[in-house]
């Protein structure tokens, strides 16, 4: 059974006025690209209500996903946020005028970094978290186990294809 929805519409639209083109890779893609974007959407509320703008939630979980005294190098977080160490560079100030992150220098390197979670800052990402998994769960609600469990193992191979892993 087939599906009418946005993408559908565009996908005939399009092969009404470029019938020499295959648009079917949008039925994927495309759809991909919205679920994508109502997922940030809904996830980026969760950060907002916490103060945090995605990045800045995506640092705090990698420092609290380390163990431990919850500490990182600058580069490694930008390597675990796939930025630029500029824009982790920003984050890092901001997280750190909010008293949620301290930096100092690394042991052993007088020009490495070292950045940990504050207590403050392991509070939060805890609270944010916890109501991060809700709403993804929530968000999940829309399909079955059995679908869920398909579509992330289809989504596991893709992905590692596409990335090479």
């Amino acid at each position: 059974m087939e599906q009418y929805d946005r993408v559908t519409r565009i996908q005939a639209e399009w092969e009404r006025e470029r019938p020499d083109l295959d648009v079917s890779p949008q039925g994927v893609i495309g759809r991909l690209h919205r679920i994508g974007s109502h997922l940030s959407d809904r996830l980026c509320v969760v950060y907002r209500r916490h103060g945090l703008s995605e990045g800045e939630f995506e640092v705090l979980a990698a420092l609290r996903r380390a163990g431990g005294p919850c500490e990182r190098a600058p580069g490694e977080l930008a390597r675990f946020t796939m930025v630029t160490t500029g824009a982790m560079t920003k984050r890092l100030d901001r997280l750190e005028e909010a008293g949620l992150v301290t930096r100092r220098r690394a042991e052993g390197d007088g020009r490495g970094r070292t950045v940990t979670l504050t207590e403050a800052g392991r509070t939060l990402i805890d609270q944010a978290f916890t109501e991060h998994m809700q709403d993804e769960r929530r968000l999940l609600e829309a399909l079955t186990a059995e679908e869920a469990e398909r579509l992330e193992a289809l989504l596991a191979t893709w992905l590692s294809r596409i990335e090479g892993t």
